[in-house]
């Protein structure tokens, strides 16, 4: 195609800006998006497989705008996993936890609005502000990558935003918030007339006894708690995300700034079908545990900084030159991630062969550093 002096009238906020994403590389060990390595067994691939069939079959048709019995299964599946007893009624769908928090950004931020968080924590959080002209403001964490509650709670007070984001386990530390913290940060946003929006998509890879905010669901009518099938039900590729909000009000809002039909046919079966094989893929959730504790006793007792992490990745660090310790990782074949705060990377739970490839390249690049 040929140049043009056409000068596109994009959006001042957004000249220079590139699109978000972390490298897509073919590599033999890719660890660095918190993937879950393992595939749909056979068995889940022929149910997805025959029940994506029948969708077809009725694809010259809109699908079930508001998706009633997926989130009926996703509220059944909830009961299950987090013993709360959840309504369809209050629980939301869309593709992806990212368009979940779009929605949630859509509903409750815009232009003269706040959201706020605590960093470092997941990236997409200012593009969602962005887009939705809200402002935001990013507040740091303590030097354990804990939310600072003490300094949190003026903080709140303060500001009286719209949206009060935490992320239990947070991403890119993989630290979990304690119920005490949770609930005192409730308390601070609904006095401030915030909504508080927990984002759990590593909440299955969280440690035995850790409660989930979904406990909090009756106790807080300004809770929101989003979570995923990207992560531990292996499903990154069928892009369906979900949440649970205590007001059913939330979700009618929703439904206001989504776009017709987002959740196509197709999606709504793959994710239904999933969640009747939960406990086959809770099974390998447990693996991922058991391969996490592992590997961050060995990055530890390899001389490591590691964050405590209640996720299928791991922070670890901390190091003068990590590009070029990332850089010998990828010459090994070897793909993760360099996150936020300087000095550290960190690396997604693969299967027990991938890590132990993991482990002998970090000690390879780490001795090439010295």
């Amino acid at each position: 195609m040929t140049g043009s002096m056409f000068e596109l009238p994009v959006r001042d906020d957004l000249v220079g800006v590139t699109a978000y994403g972390a490298p897509q590389l073919e590599v033999q060990v890719r660890l660095n998006v918190n993937e879950n390595p393992y595939p749909p067994t056979a068995e889940l691939a022929d149910a997805i497989a025959e029940s994506v069939r029948t969708a077809a079959l009725g694809l010259n048709r809109y699908p079930d705008r508001d998706a009633l019995d997926l989130r009926a299964s996703l509220a059944g599946y909830l009961g299950a996993e987090s013993g709360v007893s959840v309504d369809p009624a209050h629980v939301w769908a869309a593709n992806g936890s990212n368009e979940v928090m779009h929605h949630l950004f859509l509903a409750f931020g815009g232009p003269g609005r706040l959201a706020l968080t605590f960093g470092p924590t997941y990236s997409m959080y200012p593009e969602y502000a962005r887009d939705t002209f809200t402002e935001f403001a990013v507040y740091p964490r303590n030097d354990a990558f804990e939310i600072d509650v003490a300094r949190a709670l003026p903080i709140i007070a303060e500001r009286r935003a719209a949206m009060v984001i935490v992320t239990s386990p947070n991403n890119p530390t993989g630290t979990a918030l304690p119920q005490p913290d949770l609930i005192a940060l409730a308390t601070a946003a609904l006095a401030a007339g915030s909504m508080l929006i927990v984002d759990e998509a590593y909440a299955e890879f969280r440690r035995e006894g850790t409660p989930s905010a979904l406990e909090l669901l009756g106790r807080f009518p300004n809770l929101v708690v989003s979570r995923t099938m990207s992560k531990a039900f292996g499903l990154a590729g069928a892009r369906l995300g979900y949440a649970v909000a205590a007001d059913f009000a939330v979700v009618d809002t929703l439904k206001v700034v989504r776009l017709p039909y987002h959740l196509s046919a197709v999606t709504q079966a793959v994710a239904s079908t999933a969640l009747r094989y939960a406990d086959v893929l809770q099974a390998q959730v447990a693996v991922l545990r058991s391969e996490r504790d592992a590997l961050a006793t060995w990055l530890a007792g390899s001389g490591f900084t590691v964050v405590e992490s209640d996720a299928n990745f791991i922070m670890f660090g901390i190091f003068d030159d990590r590009a070029g310790v990332w850089q010998r990782l990828l010459d090994r074949g070897v793909l993760i991630r360099q996150p936020e705060p300087e000095g550290w990377l960190r690396v997604s739970i693969g299967t027990p062969d991938e890590n132990d490839r993991f482990r002998r390249a970090l000690l390879e690049a780490t001795a090439s550093s010295d």
